[in-house]
């Protein structure tokens, strides 16, 4: 059964009796991605892919100046470090966060 409610002319004409007072109930919500992509200029992450980088670009010069044996082992003990390095990485990320 509803509730019949009387109002006034002046409230009819004034079109306040429509004005319904709501009160917000807090919801809690999810979020499917949990970090924001400016995280990862954490500056050990950067640090990290700095050395890396500077690792590569080592190995490159010292290949063009034909220095063959050094760069065999840097790319022999790298093949290793790199996987190890990313997972790492990754793992630190997902941990510190």
């Amino acid at each position: 059964m509803k509730k019949t409610e009387s109002i006034s002319f002046q409230d009819f004409m004034n079109e306040s009796y429509k004005k319904v007072k709501r009160r917000s109930r807090p919801y809690r919500t999810f979020s499917f991605v949990p970090f924001s992509p400016f995280a990862m200029l954490d500056p050990t992450i950067l640090t990290i892919g700095g050395i890396v980088l500077g690792v590569v670009l080592i190995e490159r010069f010292l290949e063009r100046l034909g220095v063959l044996d050094i760069v065999d082992k840097i790319s022999s003990v790298m093949r290793f470090l790199f996987p190890l390095t990313f997972f790492g990485a990754i793992i630190y990320f997902l941990v510190t966060f």
